[in-house]
């Protein structure tokens, strides 16, 4: 269906089609007097009187600096049927993608809060009950907080039990150097022979060094910040005769 247009500058009519308006808000340049002006305000019906038809405007050169005046007051004029409709699905797509944003944003926060479940019970202990519920249903344990660059063997020390032939004692004090609770390091001890070759190597978890009686608490309070912990093993080397030893500590992945 073709429609008509009249420049409201020079009065000069085109002939237009409803896509043409559609595609640019209705924004038209007379192709005579390079006026902008509102097309669709500007429609006019055939037949009303006789019309000199030009050929159609230009379409999509709108500028606000150039355009009249008496165009800008006709844009209180409503717009018809076919130039309101194509907003409506740009609108959904709109809501769509605003949904899926809020989405991916609380994937990403479900995602760092699993990950960092630890430290985070250890700087706000107020979440810990809903982390361990959370855990309890997706099958996973919120863990004491394991930054091994923050945790230190302060002292360590290898000697002879003077009372029962090849048993050795290690003496150490650990460090937790961080501002949070940490859990307890496995240790790795390797003895060495006088080229410093190893002889024997034995990786002591915390229930190997901590005491007996008091291992499962030790466990569930941690290194608290800045505290330290000290230990004591005894170990048969009977079979490994040894001169030096070497101590690291680290927590298993």
């Amino acid at each position: 269906m073709a429609l008509i247009t009249r420049c409201p500058i020079c009065g000069t009519a085109f002939r237009v089609q409803p896509e043409q308006l559609s595609a640019r808000g209705g924004k038209v340049r007379c192709g005579k007097c390079s006026s902008v002006f509102d097309g669709v305000a500007a429609l006019v019906e055939e037949g009303t009187e006789r019309l000199a038809l030009e050929p159609s405007p230009q379409l999509g050169l709108f500028d606000p600096s150039r355009r009249p005046a008496a165009a800008a007051a006709q844009e209180a004029v409503p717009l018809p049927q076919f130039m309101a409709e194509p907003d409506v699905p740009q609108r959904r797509w709109q809501w769509l993608w605003g949904f899926l944003a809020l989405l991916a944003v609380l994937g990403l926060a479900a995602q760092a809060t699993y990950r960092f479940r630890a430290e985070l019970t250890a700087t706000m202990p107020v979440v810990r009950a809903p982390l361990d519920a959370a855990c309890r249903m997706l099958g996973c344990t919120v863990q004491l907080p394991r930054r091994p660059d923050l945790m230190s063997i302060d002292s360590s020390e290898l000697q002879a039990d003077p009372r029962r032939r090849g048993v050795i004692v290690l003496n150490a004090v650990l460090r937790n150097r961080a501002r949070f609770v940490q859990d307890y390091p496995a240790l790795e001890l390797t003895l060495t022979d006088e080229a410093e070759r190893p002889v024997l190597r034995r990786v002591l978890a915390p229930r190997d060094y901590l005491d007996a009686a008091r291992a499962a608490q030790l466990l569930s309070h941690g290194i608290a910040p800045g505290g330290e912990a000290s230990l004591r093993v005894y170990l048969d080397s009977s079979r490994s005769p040894a001169t030096g030893y070497r101590l690291y500590l680290f927590y298993p992945s």
